[in-house]
């Protein structure tokens, strides 16, 4: 017998310990996802982070409005970038901190999340949503708006819908890419993603408002009863999320492994 042939008689054991250490692993992943008694603590942590985000996302152009122009484009660019940085690093781990309904979709769609809690996923980020914009209105008042996204002056929602698809699909490849397997970069994804938000905000905020996100441009309108211009907030976005995964599919084939999963569904678990 070889030395190779004697390597692989002795290293098949072995390897099949790690592949079935591995399926534990991602059973026990899914059994825990599975959990009913934390699937609240999930769909409340989309409540939540979404909230922050329109919060500080819609505020910003409020009091900008209200304060004629005091707080200023770069603030009100970076302001939610770094909300979402924070809100990445302190509840990622409860939900995967989607706040957006085209990044469930693209996790679903990379067959990273499942497609039954989809629905629940979205309908959190759209209360969220809400729920910020009627507070900004209840303290802020309808002076400055609700906050809403459009196309800048001087730019046609077509223009518009054209930039959120772009911006989207780069939104979309950065999540998938820092989520999946060999590209997993832990804690600075978090990073990755709020400072991709913060450059196609400075460059593309004049042109669409640079929203990448339904549940974003959802709340003000829903609260200013103004759906005008909200198809290009959502075709923009929910195209771009499908060129995102077909790219993330030729750069790594299906699904972002363990890691991405584990990045889509939040690590929360019943045991200690």
């Amino acid at each position: 017998m070889s030395a190779n042939e004697a390597g692989g008689a002795d290293g098949a054991p072995a390897l099949r310990q790690v592949h079935a250490a591995l399926s534990v692993h991602d059973q026990r992943l899914i059994r825990d996802f599975n959990y009913p008694s934390l699937e609240w603590r999930r769909l409340f942590a989309e409540v939540f982070g979404t909230f922050l985000l329109v919060l500080v996302a819609a505020g910003g152009d409020i009091v900008n409005t209200l304060t004629h122009g005091s707080v200023g484009r770069v603030e009100s660019v970076a302001a939610p970038a770094l909300t979402v940085i924070a809100i990445i690093l302190f509840m990622g781990a409860v939900s995967g901190a989607h706040l957006n309904p085209v990044v469930s979709i693209a996790f679903a769609l990379r067959r990273d999340f499942s497609w039954r809690r989809v629905p629940a996923y979205i309908i959190a980020q759209l209360l969220g949503a809400a729920a910020a914009s009627l507070l900004l209105l209840g303290v802020l008042g309808q002076t400055g708006g609700t906050g809403r996204t459009h196309p800048g002056t001087g730019f046609t929602d077509p223009q518009a819908f054209v930039i959120e698809t772009l911006l989207t699909l780069g939104l979309v490849s950065t999540i998938l890419g820092t989520a999946s397997g060999a590209q997993n970069v832990g804690h600075l994804s978090a990073f990755a993603v709020g400072a991709y938000i913060l450059a196609a905000g400075l460059w593309a905020g004049p042109v669409s408002g640079a929203s990448m996100n339904p549940a974003r441009t959802f709340g003000p309108d829903l609260i200013s009863m103004n759906f005008d211009g909200f198809w290009v907030y959502t075709a923009g976005p929910l195209i771009g999320t499908g060129l995102a995964v077909g790219i993330a599919y030729i750069l790594r084939g299906p699904g972002g492994g363990r890691s991405g999963r584990k990045a889509a569904q939040g690590s929360l678990s019943p045991h200690p």
